[in-house]
């Protein structure tokens, strides 16, 4: 057992609770959380770390959504424009996944651990990823993607799909946890959905699926135009989308941890729906930007009580997988909203949210949840509560100390 006291405790609890001159008590799970003076009083004669002054604890980060596979990109890739950028990634993947060995993509995790996340949800489309996710101290929630529309290859894709996830599943273990992946809409046939999460239902996994990331997706799926028309022409021999976006979501009617990642095309209607299906949506708002796509309608989720996460996306389309940076951005970008009570809504939506949208006992500083902890000093003092997580956010680029179940790592 352990206790750390901190200048500031940020829960993330439901109730987004902060705690002045707090203490947590700790092993592998979190057993109690409050005051300095009331743990030690507890806890009389267990020794106390403090972590000295303008310090701060809070839950480890959740990265809801990155994909590793593409981390050797940093200036090969075209932005400013999603189909632009699409093509540049299919010209330039063969040589960007031989660059990204496990050895490259393991500093990358291990960066992120020193920004402060804790647990990812790691899509992947080749396994190539999969040693490097094994052996580093962040829990990893394993996405292995599907993806085929050509009717006449699906046996082929799913027998892939099915030999990558079967490997992913003899890897399993308390930190690297098994999960499955629908790439998209527009480049998923409906069998392969159907099929798929057929597995995902008898198997308990969790799944995450793109969504109506661009304005070329969304002509495309509603109206066969648009940019995806000769993309599908000249690659695929295609003129019609395989399934339409309401026929795609009913889909993934009966499982439990489900996230759609973007969503900034999505309507009223759609959004409805991902809720009906108590899903969660990944935020990227880095990405979205540097691909030109719309920005994500934050008040309007709010509005239908449609729960979101905070994710990095990938180095394909991200100049950094630190979540901190992503806060930042997602800080600056929505600029309507304001920055003392955002922050408070953007903290708990990087830790509780991307919890519970993976399926996982963490995200919040309470009793009997996994102890993934972060702590971090800020440059000076708060002298007000409700300015410490904009501060947070604001001032922190690496972390002092991290804390997965329960270990120093």
């Amino acid at each position: 057992m352990k206790i750390l006291s901190a200048s500031w405790i940020i829960t993330c609890n439901e109730d987004s609770a902060i705690i002045k001159d707090g203490a947590i008590v700790f092993d592998e799970k979190i057993i109690d959380v409050g005051t300095k003076e009331f743990i030690s009083e507890k806890y009389k004669g267990v020794e106390i770390e403090s972590l000295g002054q303008n310090s701060v604890l809070m839950p480890g980060l959740i990265n809801s959504h990155v994909h590793l596979e593409f981390s050797s990109n940093s200036t090969t890739l075209k932005y400013g424009n999603f189909m632009q950028w699409l093509n540049s990634v299919i010209a330039s993947r063969e040589e960007l996944v031989e660059k990204a060995s496990s050895k490259l993509i393991s500093k990358k995790l291990s960066k992120m651990l020193k920004s402060g996340t804790t647990t990812i949800g790691a899509i992947s489309s080749y396994s190539l990823d999969m040693e490097a996710c094994i052996n580093s101290a962040i829990n990893t929630v394993y996405f292995t993607e599907v993806i085929g529309s050509k009717a006449d290859m699906i046996d082929t894709l799913f027998a892939d799909f099915k030999a990558r996830l079967n490997s992913a599943k003899s890897k399993a273990n308390k930190s690297f946890i098994p999960a499955i992946a629908i790439h998209s809409p527009y480049s998923v046939h409906p069998f392969l959905v159907r099929e798929t999460l057929n597995l995902a239902r008898e198997e308990n996994l969790s799944v995450s699926s793109h969504f109506l990331e661009s304005p070329e997706e969304f002509e495309w799926l509603h109206r066969n135009e648009g940019g995806f028309l000769e993309f599908f022409k000249n690659f695929l021999g295609q003129e019609k989308s395989v399934t339409e976006p309401m026929e795609f979501l009913n889909q993934f009617t009966g499982l439990k941890n489900l996230s759609f990642t973007h969503c900034v095309e999505a309507s009223d209607n759609d959004l409805l729906k991902i809720k009906e299906l108590k899903a969660f949506v990944n935020h990227c708002v880095t990405s979205n930007r540097l691909l030109n796509n719309t920005k994500l309608n934050i008040d309007k989720l709010i509005d239908l009580k449609v729960p979101f996460t905070i994710g990095t996306d990938g180095l394909s389309s991200n100049n950094s997988l630190s979540m901190f940076d992503e806060l930042r951005n997602c800080l600056m970008i929505h600029l309507h909203k304001n920055p003392i009570s955002f922050s408070k809504t953007l903290l708990q939506a990087a830790t509780l949210n991307g919890a519970k949208a993976l399926g996982l006992e963490k995200g919040e500083l309470s009793k009997d949840k996994d102890a993934d902890i972060i702590a971090i000093t800020l440059p000076d003092k708060v002298k007000e509560k409700e300015d410490l997580c904009m501060n947070v956010i604001l001032h922190t680029k690496f972390v002092n100390k991290v804390y997965i179940g329960g270990n120093d790592v």
